[in-house]
């Protein structure tokens, strides 16, 4: 009895023995960090109604695997003959998880999960390139080259204020802050700025050489960058004190006639990191690069399969996408591959935007103007 109790006491001694010896607290699973997928949307017809660039669709391509096409989305948007309609402009809602299309005629409302139409909004006097604020709950929408810019809230595209004063109401860019909206017309050499709060012109900035076209900002809000009429180059003005103050001409390229725009240099970006200015040239089919500081150097030029009309760049300043449809890595200045459809056809439009997605929601959204990154 003494012996079974003994070896009894023996073996539980041993037992906590070896758990006091091999057990140690485990330490909290580290959380996983978020996957984040790159994609470019690009709304199609994006170069006036043609249906030759991509068709008709909000289509979509994966940034990560080689810009390799992904799905179309279904998109409205139709002139009164039933006929896809011109794409204005495309903009994103990170909170309302929206994407939104400007044709000549309306603004739609596209879920970016489902891909479902939420709305779409007839527009009077027309839409042009639209921009949404930062907060994603409201937008400034021109009239298709008329006379006003609607403020529109975003969830329910209503109309919230029309801003009146312009000849032909055209290019928006909303500031990274939220705190300004710049309004190009197209037939004034002054670009405008208006205050969100009071949804009025609060200053601006010029003149410039001639009437403005596609224009970017720098994300201090402290430089525009300036296309205008008639110039192979661009001019750069100083939003701080409402001057001009750079006249630039590229060197080594004669203009010509152009097919669209009517414009030597219609399309102006500088890379996220603002060390660069890309800029379009349509009668050459190129891209001559310049470099963003008090020479503006011009550095280099990239021949395009086509006539480029507008530049803009990935958020991470990789990728420059051109709307004649290539993929260029900006570091190199390699054409990586063109935008090809789900038939494989050649994919080209000025209305792209880069949206991010953690799982199925978006979470960060690109813009489709070359906008500087340097805040």
């Amino acid at each position: 009895m003494k012996t079974r109790i003994a070896l009894t006491a023996f073996l539980l001694c041993g037992s906590i023995a070896f758990l006091s010896i091999s057990w140690k607290p485990t330490a909290p699973t580290p959380a996983k960090a978020a996957v984040i997928h790159h994609y470019l949307y690009v709304a199609t017809p994006g170069i006036r109604d043609y249906l030759g660039y991509g068709g008709h669709g909000l289509l979509v391509f994966d940034m990560d695997h080689g810009h390799r096409f992904v799905k179309r989305i279904t998109t409205q948007g139709y002139h009164p003959n039933k006929k896809p309609s011109n794409v204005k402009g495309i903009a994103v809602s990170i909170p309302l998880n929206s994407v939104y299309i400007s044709t000549i005629e309306s603004v739609q409302r596209i879920d970016l999960t489902s891909g479902k139409l939420i709305w779409e909004k007839a527009i009077d006097k027309g839409a042009d390139r639209l921009s949404v604020a930062p907060d994603g709950m409201t937008m400034y929408v021109p009239s298709f080259e008329n006379n006003i810019w609607n403020v529109m809230d975003c969830k329910t595209g209503e109309i919230i204020k029309k801003i009146e004063g312009f000849n032909k109401s055209h290019n928006t860019i909303y500031s990274p802050t939220g705190e300004h909206v710049y309004l190009a017309d197209l037939k004034n050499p002054v670009l405008k700025i208006a205050n969100t709060k009071t949804n009025t012109i609060e200053k601006t900035v010029g003149p410039f050489f001639s009437n403005i076209r596609p224009f970017t900002i720098n994300g201090k809000e402290t430089r525009c960058y300036i296309n205008t009429d008639s110039l192979l180059g661009f001019e750069v003005g100083d939003i701080k004190s409402g001057k001009k103050i750079a006249h630039i001409v590229v060197e080594g390229w004669d203009k010509g006639p152009v097919r669209r725009h009517g414009d030597p240099a219609h399309g102006i970006g500088l890379t996220p990191d603002e060390k660069e200015i890309w800029l379009c040239d349509g009668y050459n089919m190129r891209l001559h690069i310049f470099k963003n500081d008090d020479t503006y150097q011009q550095l280099t030029t990239i021949p395009l399969q086509d006539m480029p009309g507008w530049i803009t760049f990935s958020m991470d300043g990789k990728y420059a996408y051109p709307s004649s449809g290539e993929v260029i890595d900006v570091k190199t200045r390699r054409i990586l591959t063109t935008l090809k459809d789900e038939h494989y056809n050649s994919v080209a439009s000025e209305k792209v935007v880069e949206v991010d997605f953690e799982g199925n929601k978006a979470v960060k959204a690109g813009d489709q103007f070359g906008i500087g990154r340097v805040r």
